[in-house]
C-alpha cells in the first residue's frame, strides 16, 4: 500500500526544497525524497564550501597586501586542517536547519533513491509512494571523461574532501568551476596550471571577461594552457601526468582536477516506466512552466540544462508551487536576463547579452562602452588585479542589454544594476543616477565615450 500526497519532490536541493516549502505553506501534502543531505550541491559541496574557501584566499590576500599600507602583517602559513573543519561546521549547520525546518513545514522526509514506478508513482526502497504532482529536483554530477587514467583524477566533490592541500595541481576546465577553484588554490600557496580545450577561458563569458580573468591570473602565477586536448592520465615517477591527444605532456603534478562540466542526476530515476523523455545526454526537456512530456510531472533546476543556478532552481520551484496550489496558473519563471557571478580573484559579474549575442540580435545598432582600471583598493601597492567593466546598449535609445564587470566588489554591486537591465534601463537611466565616490561601481553610470558606435 502507497502513502499518497499532493506533491513529490524528488531531490532535495535547492529547487526541490523550494517547491515543496511553496506547496506546504499553501496547505498541501508534500514529500521530499533524498538520498544524500538536504541542501543538495549548492550546500553541501558547491556555492557555500566553495564561498567559504574563497574568503579565506581573500584574506590571504589581503595579508599579503597590508604592509602597502603600513601594517606590519606577514603570513604564517596556512592551516588546512583548521580551514576545513570550520567550512564543515557552518555547512553541517545549514543541513540541520533544513532539517529542522522541513519538519517544522509539516512536508515529510523519505531518504533514499527514488526510482518511478509509473507517472503517478515513486518507489524508494520497497516502499512506494503516490502523488498528483511529481517534481524532479534532482540536481547534477560532475562529468569524469571516459579515457585512460581518469580515475586519477578528483572532481569538485574530491575537492572538498582534501585532508590536505595541494603542492602542484593541474585543473582540467576553463568554466566557472576550474577558475573558480583555480583562483583559491593559488592564493593557498598551490602551484596550479589550467588545462582548457577551448582558445580562451570562460568561453560562454563576453571576451572582455575571457581577455581580464586570463591577465589577472597570469598576474596571480597561474600557468595557463589553452587549446589542450586531454587524452590520458598517467601515474609515473615525478607524480601524475597529462597527456595530450597529440603527443605534448604536462607532469610533476601531486593533484589533478577535473572541472569539465556536470551530467543531469536522472539515470537512476528509471524515466522509461513514468514515460518521460529525456535527452541523450540526461537532460529532462520542459516547457516555459516546468512540465515534462507526461502531465504531472515536472522538472526544475540542473535537470532541465537550463541557468544551473541555486537561485534559478529556488525562483522556478516557488513559481511552480505557486501555479499548481496558489491559483496562479500563469506563472512562470522568466529565464531572460538572469545574473551571473563567478568567485574568481578578483570575482567576475555578468547580466543580459555578451556583445557577439547582441551583435547577432541587434545588427550594428549597438554601442558599447567599456573601462579598464586598477580600483584605489591597490593604490598603496605596487600590484593589484585589473577591473574591467562593459556596458552594452542597443538602438537609438540605448536601452541597457548587457552588463559585464570583472573585479574587486563586481559580485555585490551587480545586484542592483541587474534589477535596472531588467526594468529596461537606458543610457540616459544611468547617466541621471548621481555617482557614489570614490568606488569603482560609479563607473557605470560615468561612462562617457563609446568604445564602438552603431553603424
Amino acid at each position: 500500500m502507497s502513502q499518497h500526497f499532493d506533491l513529490i519532490a524528488i531531490g532535495g536541493g535547492s529547487g526541490g526544497l523550494a517547491v515543496a516549502e511553496k506547496a506546504a505553506q499553501l496547505g498541501r501534502r508534500v514529500a521530499v525524497v533524498e538520498s544524500g543531505k538536504l541542501g543538495g550541491t549548492c550546500v553541501n559541496a558547491g556555492c557555500v564550501p566553495k564561498k567559504v574557501m574563497w574568503f579565506g584566499a581573500q584574506l590571504a590576500a589581503a595579508v599579503a597586501d597590508a604592509p602597502g599600507y603600513g601594517i606590519a602583517a606577514q603570513s604564517q602559513g596556512l592551516d588546512w586542517s583548521k580551514l576545513v573543519a570550520g567550512r564543515q561546521r557552518y555547512v553541517a549547520a545549514i543541513n540541520e536547519y533544513w532539517d529542522g525546518y522541513v519538519e517544522r513545514q509539516g512536508i515529510t522526509r523519505i531518504q533514499g533513491q527514488a526510482r518511478f514506478v509509473d507517472a503517478k508513482t515513486i518507489a524508494v526502497g520497497d516502499q512506494h509512494y503516490s502523488a498528483d504532482h511529481l517534481v524532479i529536483a534532482t540536481g547534477g554530477r560532475p562529468i569524469v571523461p571516459r579515457m585512460p587514467g581518469a580515475e586519477l583524477g578528483i572532481t569538485s566533490d574530491g575537492f572538498f574532501a582534501l585532508e590536505t592541500r595541494p603542492k602542484r595541481v593541474a585543473i582540467i576546465g576553463g568554466g566557472y568551476i576550474g577558475v573558480e577553484l583555480a583562483g583559491v588554490l593559488r592564493a593557498f600557496g598551490s602551484e596550479v596550471t589550467v588545462v582548457a580545450l577551448e582558445d580562451r577561458l570562460l568561453f560562454l563569458f563576453d571576451p572582455m571577461i575571457s581577455e581580464t580573468l586570463a591577465e589577472n591570473m597570469s598576474a596571480e602565477g597561474i600557468e595557463m594552457r589553452l587549446e589542450f586536448e586531454v587524452a590520458a592520465l598517467e601515474q609515473d615517477a615525478d607524480g601524475l601526468s597529462l597527456v595530450a591527444r597529440d603527443g605534448a605532456r604536462l607532469s610533476g603534478f601531486d593533484t589533478i582536477l577535473w572541472a569539465v562540466g556536470r551530467a543531469p542526476n536522472t539515470r537512476e530515476l528509471n524515466l522509461e516506466a513514468a514515460g518521460v523523455k529525456a535527452q541523450p545526454n540526461g537532460i529532462i526537456p520542459t516547457d516555459a512552466f516546468q512540465n515534462t512530456n507526461v502531465p504531472g510531472i515536472y522538472a526544475l533546476g540542473d535537470v532541465t540544462g537550463r541557468d544551473p543556478l541555486t537561485p534559478v532552481a529556488i525562483a522556478a520551484g516557488r513559481r511552480l508551487g505557486e501555479r499548481l496550489f496558489g491559483g496562479k496558473p500563469d506563472l512562470k519563471l522568466d529565464y531572460e536576463n538572469i545574473p551571473t557571478v563567478v568567485f574568481t580573484h578578483p570575482p567576475i559579474g555578468k547580466v543580459g547579452l555578451t556583445e557577439p549575442e547582441a551583435r547577432d540580435r541587434f545588427g550594428d545598432t549597438l554601442t558599447v562602452y567599456e573601462t579598464a582600471f586598477t580600483p584605489m583598493r591597490y593604490a598603496l601597492n605596487d600590484h593589484g588585479p585589473k577591473t574591467a567593466m562593459k556596458l552594452i546598449c542597443a538602438g537609438p535609445e540605448e536601452r541597457v542589454v548587457g552588463i559585464h564587470m570583472i573585479g574587486d566588489g563586481v559580485d555585490e554591486m551587480l545586484q542592483g544594476f541587474a534589477v535596472a537591465l531588467k526594468m529596461g534601463a537606458t543610457k540616459a537611466d544611468l547617466d541621471n543616477t548621481v555617482a557614489i565616490h570614490p568606488c569603482s561601481a560609479e563607473e557605470l553610470v560615468t561612462l562617457k565615450v563609446p568604445v564602438r558606435r552603431p553603424g
